[in-house]
């Protein structure tokens, strides 16, 4: 038992250790996905250590004490994406605008279940569908759609950062961005509802540090970062939405709400896990969501699994720009944090990825 202890001891004390070090390969960053999962396992070896290790020496108390001041900071990092968090959600909110839905998914390029989404569409009738890593066969599929949604965008790849686009609304403007590099696009979309509400739509995709695909996250955080300079340049109400391959508390999401000066939904309201679809107990939130003051949100949630890795996303929100509770939510970058979101987005432009053209998997 003293064996186990301390070799999953040093295990999670390691993982929890390794997310403090800037350092942008995917040795580092990855930890910051199961945090959740780290978390609970080192609140399980403590426990058991201290009810069954029964040579309680120096080193033993000093692992406790280690476990302990690293669970406490997981805690502190974690509890605003709980309904533990104590958040004013702003309720009896007039409506400027219709109430305006967005389902937004990464579709997994090899997933073949293409009615499942379309099914599930059908069934939900979002206003907008965001999909990611969806291919020319995704984008033949999903013609079945477009009677019902009329104005789209699509960019079919086969390097599994395909993106499409689907509303009903009315559109003024749609465009792909290409900010980091000419392989990841990106979503643009100038909307307007029945009422003549109109607002800025932002689909995203940037590609995960991994020991499979990028060995940093340089070109994941340089586009994020991109894309919160550009929002922050955007007049009105403004929704970024996609699989950011990145979870919320990690610091380049954070400096992303910070520079966007966008509010995070799930703070106060939980994690809204989306990956892994599979795995319930290994499930982490990286599809994620912004908007500005002005978007009030009515629901928050996954939907149900169309074969993906990912779970789609669902958002209901309408627009008051009147109201202005929510600006103390909003958090702007602090002294010196500036030059490091500008360093961060040339580091990300310089980046030379070798993505294939082709995907396999």
């Amino acid at each position: 038992m003293l064996l186990a202890y301390y070799i999953l001891s040093a295990l999670f004390i390691t993982a929890s250790i390794l997310p403090f070090i800037s350092h942008q390969h995917w040795m580092f960053r990855v930890w910051e996905f199961g945090r959740i999962q780290v978390l609970i396992l080192q609140l399980i070896t403590l426990g058991l250590g201290i009810l069954f290790v029964e040579d309680k020496s120096i080193l033993f108390w000093g692992t406790v004490l280690l476990h302990t001041g690293l669970i406490i900071n997981h805690v502190i990092i974690l509890i605003p994406y709980t309904i533990v968090y104590k958040k004013k959600i702003p309720g009896n909110i007039p409506k400027q605008s219709k109430t305006i839905s967005i389902i937004s998914v990464n579709v997994y390029q090899f997933n073949d279940r293409y009615e499942e989404l379309i099914r599930l569409v059908r069934e939900v009738k979002p206003d907008i569908l965001l999909t990611m890593e969806s291919n020319q066969a995704w984008e033949d599929a999903l013609t079945e759609i477009e009677g019902e949604y009329p104005n789209f965008k699509k960019v079919a790849l086969e390097n599994t950062y395909g993106i499409h686009f689907y509303t009903k609304l009315l559109v003024k403007s749609i465009k792909v961005n290409y900010f980091i590099a000419d392989d990841l696009p990106s979503i643009e979309a100038s909307l307007q509802t029945e009422k003549g509400t109109a607002f800025t739509f932002f689909g995203v995709h940037p590609p995960p540090p991994s020991p499979t695909e990028e060995d940093n996250s340089r070109e994941r955080d340089g586009e994020l970062l991109s894309i919160g300079k550009k929002v922050r340049d955007t007049k009105g109400p403004v929704i970024v939405v996609g699989d950011f391959n990145n979870v919320a508390w990690a610091k380049s999401s954070i400096l992303f709400r910070k520079t966007s000066e966008l509010i995070d939904p799930r703070i106060g309201r939980g994690f809204v896990s989306t990956f892994h679809a599979r795995y319930r107990l290994f499930r982490f939130p990286i599809d994620l969501f912004f908007h500005s003051t002005d978007i009030f949100i009515e629901d928050f949630k996954t939907l149900r699994n169309i074969g993906s890795d990912h779970l789609p996303l669902f958002c209901k929100f309408f627009i008051n720009h009147f109201e202005e509770v929510q600006e103390e939510q909003v958090e702007i970058l602090e002294e010196g944090e500036e030059e490091e979101v500008e360093e961060m987005i040339e580091d990300g432009i310089e980046e030379e990825s070798d993505r294939p053209e082709v995907a396999t998997e």
